[in-house]
């Protein structure tokens, strides 16, 4: 490698395939191609865009994806199996720039799946690498749980992946389980031991169980890898991926120890995480690094008298390199529909003109009913109006609640099923509870409430509420979202919301239902 190739460290995202394998944050058709857009033009390198073997909805992904793509890598993941190989090969062909991803358990925990010896799993490596070459001449292999797997086989079975054609090689951290001294140390044995490791692009993929997913990835980095696995917002299995907006923006800020770059366009970060928030159902944490609401916030006496004499005295970072406007331009009633589109426009928000009227009827009522409209309360109608667009099959169209001291609460509720207006009036403990029984009773459902969470957009007694709902049904799991100044409203629609995608995953013959097993990988 020349010394400049050596110093770029390659962004590969999986927000499609791992992050999508969180309970309950599957996403339409329509949103992965999207997300896909959206992480093509930020400048990601390689784009894992799912598992086409797992489902026809998955495999119909990956393939719409590869035809659309115009740069960037598109990549499938594929189990060590030949028939997988070559249903990934059909997805991403099409693909100016495809890549196999295929992978196996290597550690003695998850070489007990298959059954396999250490020869027999060595023979497989062989053969399904080499049948993946064949197809594609860009192929990466990972050894899953290569972490809490014994060196010597580690080196042999990554050997056998080079001999036998792979490009990159992936080490995953499947479980969160290491530490970055191990991380770097790992990558940088593997690169001096193994026979031809340095002709090949190694790979590190991390898992955040211990809270260490950055800080390993980063390590690695050190150690010898120049491609970082990595998702955005940090969605992913359990607790998650290492973010990408978290290695991308420490390899920016910090190059004076990590003398490493991206071709990431870090200003189109903040808009691809709520849009990634908004269609996986997952909030982002208030403090959570670089995108959350806290990151560029600050409350203290001492650190506001230090940002108004010099921002660099509590800021490492400026919100604008991550896409957040400078100033926070209070909108109201008199707003017009240009000025609405040059603050979505400053937001990092790029709407059509169908969209931007739906935002901007929603704006105008939201305008009519509190007295200051605050940049956070025009994203988070972006993020309801687009989190409701999709589904239809249930539309609420009134909702009166009584409350009192001395008994329950009454929800008077109207709501179209399937096109068919129909009403309810339900009593329950509470506001919410009545709605939601009253939305029950209107489209009987066994989805059990798993997660019910509010948050307060902006502050003040008129604050629109953002209220975020999954519900689980027969394992299968949907999220909703949706925002209003009043919280019942806001959670009847997030509860709608939710029971839509449910609807529309329940109506599907293969949809995007995960079928098969054993696709944890790294």
């Amino acid at each position: 490698m020349t010394d400049q190739a050596q110093d770029r460290v390659y962004i590969f995202d999986t927000t499609l395939r791992d992050g999508e394998q969180s309970p309950g944050a599957t996403m339409t058709h329509d949103e992965k191609l999207e997300i896909a857009e959206l992480l093509e033009d930020m400048g990601v390198d390689i784009i894992e865009a799912g598992f086409p073997i797992a489902s026809e909805g998955d495999f119909k992904a990956v393939k719409d994806i590869a035809e659309r793509s115009k740069e960037t890598v598109i990549c499938g993941l594929a189990r060590a199996q030949i028939p997988d190989i070559d249903r990934c090969w059909e997805a991403v062909k099409h693909a100016p720039r495809p890549r196999i991803h295929t992978f196996i358990g290597t550690s003695p925990l998850h070489r007990a799946i298959p059954n396999l010896t250490m020869d027999e799993m060595a023979d497989r490596i062989h053969e399904t690498v080499t049948h993946a070459r064949n197809l594609c001449d860009n192929v990466q292999w990972s050894p899953m749980d290569a972490t809490r797997t014994e060196w010597d086989y580690l080196c042999r079975v990554v050997e056998i992946a080079i001999k036998a054609g792979a490009t990159t090689i992936n080490i995953p951290d499947t479980v969160g389980y290491t530490a970055p001294r191990e991380s770097a140390d790992l990558i940088k044995r593997l690169i001096e031991a193994v026979p031809g490791a340095d002709e090949i692009i190694f790979a590190t993929h991390c898992h955040n169980d211990l809270g260490m997913a950055t800080a390993n990835a980063l390590a690695a980095v050190e150690g010898g890898a120049r491609q970082i696995e990595c998702t955005i917002n940090g969605l992913g299995e359990r607790a998650g991926n290492t973010a990408l907006e978290e290695v991308v923006m420490a390899l920016k800020t910090r190059g004076d120890i990590m003398p490493f770059f991206t071709e990431i366009d870090t200003k189109k970060i903040m808009h691809i995480s709520r849009r990634v928030s908004t269609v996986s159902g997952f909030p982002v944490q208030f403090n959570k690094a670089i995108v959350g609401k806290n990151a560029f916030a600050h409350e203290s006496g001492i650190h506001q008298d230090g940002m108004l004499k010099n921002a660099e005295t509590f800021e490492i970072m400026r919100p604008e390199d991550v896409g957040l406007s400078a100033t926070n331009l209070v909108m109201g009633k008199h707003s017009g529909r240009a000025a609405l589109r040059a603050k979505l426009k400053d937001l990092g928000v790029d709407v059509g003109d169908n969209q931007l009227k739906d935002i901007f009827v929603r704006f105008k009522e939201l305008a009519d009913r509190k007295k200051e409209v605050y940049d956070e309360d025009i994203l988070a109608l972006v993020t309801a109006t687009m989190a409701g667009e999709q589904a239809n099959h249930l539309e609420i169209v009134s909702l009166k609640v009584i409350c009192g001291t001395g008994g329950p609460a009454e929800a008077v509720l109207e709501m179209e099923v399937g096109g068919q207006e129909m009403s309810a009036d339900e009593f329950g403990d509470g506001p919410v509870d009545a709605t939601f029984k009253a939305v029950r009773k209107l489209y009987p459902n066994k989805a059990r409430l798993q997660l019910y969470q509010v948050n307060a957009v902006t502050e003040g007694t008129d604050a629109q509420a953002t209220v975020s709902v999954r519900l689980e049904e027969d394992g299968k799991i949907a999220t909703g979202q949706s925002a209003d100044t009043d919280t019942v409203v806001a959670s009847a629609r997030a509860y709608v919301n939710a029971l839509n995608r449910l609807h529309v995953r329940r109506s599907k013959t293969g949809g995007d239902v995960k079928e098969i097993s054993y696709k944890d990988v790294g």
